[in-house]
């Protein structure tokens, strides 16, 4: 039986600057991406704001709506928070070489060969809660349980500063009665396709019929079933098998086969608008690196990444970028079944400008990036879509975003 915790630094990026910033602590504190843009998302908040109403997403007056005059406006700076993050890793890896980032702020340890050194799961992970209190200053919620899903879970429940143990004595009592999109990988869509079908619980979930599930769902269907049951076997990665933890992608399993370039680049166009939107989403505003996997209708695989010509988060260069990696790779020996595109090696120091750049129109992309993200917010993503799209209604209707959730790169990796 393997013992995994899952850590949840609270609130993490507000809690960064009132470290900073101890006078703002009793005020609503909103860490923004873009300060001198009154458009910009509130990306985190404390406690206060919270409770206020303030919700992570929210546009800055919507915030301020919320708070009033005592609100304190924070833009993002990442290059701190990656610094306090490797900070708490150090704690992290006091216990264990079995940690899996999730994000900035998120991790999973498997700490089942370090029992006998350091007593149980809720030991270790009361000892590094209270560890990361006392030497870095912010707090942590942690789950434990014997996978990876349940242990989120746990981190989620107890908020902030706390420790959920799920075992598999009281996971029914605990989990099952959980609405369904508290499931790590259930997104907005497929919430609402379960419950379309009377499910509205994890419970309900997992006794759903799998066969069902995966008619509805494609193959996911049978890996959420597998999750609500506690069955998810997934490992979790050591420090040197890790790969970068700052990694966002989206794949899709078109309805047809795609059957030449044009098929192609239209999907791989609509891959990258989400890809780009959720790195804006998450404050991750420049990319090194995109990734391009194609899936043949014979089922066989091909993958290959390249470096953008500069860093960017911008859904055109990623587009051309990952639909040039395609032809290099893809030997269309047979139809295109999936398409897959993601990136990764972000850049979080100040902004550096190439000798050939132009700050001018990088500052135009960011302000029409950022007006076709509040549009999409207030009416939907597909509110506003490229030309290229409109060969195929079927693909063009596709809310590719919104139905399509983005997965970290090891559980595709080591499977289920």
């Amino acid at each position: 039986m393997r013992t995994i915790l899952h850590s949840d630094l609270n609130n993490f990026y507000a809690s960064v600057e009132c470290l900073r910033n101890p006078e703002i602590r009793e005020k609503p504190v909103v860490v923004v991406g873009s300060k001198e843009d009154r458009h910009g998302i509130v990306l985190a908040k404390n406690m206060i704001a919270k409770k206020a109403g303030v919700k992570t997403g929210d546009v800055y007056w919507e915030a301020r709506q919320k708070c009033g005059n005592t609100l304190v406006e924070v833009q993002a700076d990442f290059a701190e928070y990656l610094k306090v993050s490797k900070e708490v890793r150090k704690i992290y890896e006091d216990y264990t070489d079995r940690i899996e980032a999730y994000g900035i702020d998120e991790c999973w340890l498997d700490v089942t060969a370090s029992l006998n050194l350091f007593g149980s799961g809720v030991q270790i992970a009361n000892t590094i809660r209270e560890r990361v209190k006392k030497e870095i200053g912010i707090t942590v919620s942690v789950g434990v349980s014997w996978n990876k899903i349940f242990a989120k879970l746990g981190s989620d429940m107890k908020k902030p500063d706390a420790v959920t143990e799920i075992t598999e004595g009281n996971y029914k009592e605990i989990v099952w009665s959980l609405p369904v999109e508290d499931l790590l990988y259930v997104g907005n869509a497929t919430k609402q396709k379960l419950n379309r079908i009377g499910v509205k619980t994890i419970g309900q979930l997992a006794q759903s019929d799998e066969g069902l599930l995966v008619r509805m769902l494609g193959k996911w269907g049978s890996y959420l079933h597998t999750f609500a049951n506690g069955k998810d076997s997934s490992p979790v990665t050591t420090v040197d098998e890790e790969e970068n933890i700052k990694s966002i992608g989206n794949s899709l399993t078109v309805y047809r086969d795609l059957k030449d370039e044009e098929d192609v680049r239209m999907v791989i166009h609509l891959l990258s608008d989400s890809v780009a939107a959720r790195m804006r989403e998450s404050g991750l505003t420049r990319a090194r690196t995109v990734h391009l996997y194609a899936r043949a209708s014979d089922l066989s695989g091909y993958q290959k990444q390249g470096k953008l010509p500069r860093p960017c988060s911008n859904a055109i260069e990623i587009s051309k970028k990952a639909f040039e990696l395609f032809r290099e790779v893809y030997p269309w020996q047979s139809y295109v079944r999936g398409l897959g595109v993601s990136v990764s090696d972000f850049c979080f120091g100040a902004e550096q400008l190439d000798l050939f750049g132009s700050l001018e129109k990088d500052e135009k992309q960011r302000r029409l990036d950022a007006a076709v993200d509040k549009l999409r917010k207030k009416y939907g993503n597909n509110v506003i879509q490229s030309a290229i799209v409109y060969k195929d209604p079927k693909i063009r209707d596709m809310d590719v975003k919104g139905e399509h959730v983005i997965h970290p790169y090891s559980f595709f990796k080591n499977g289920t």
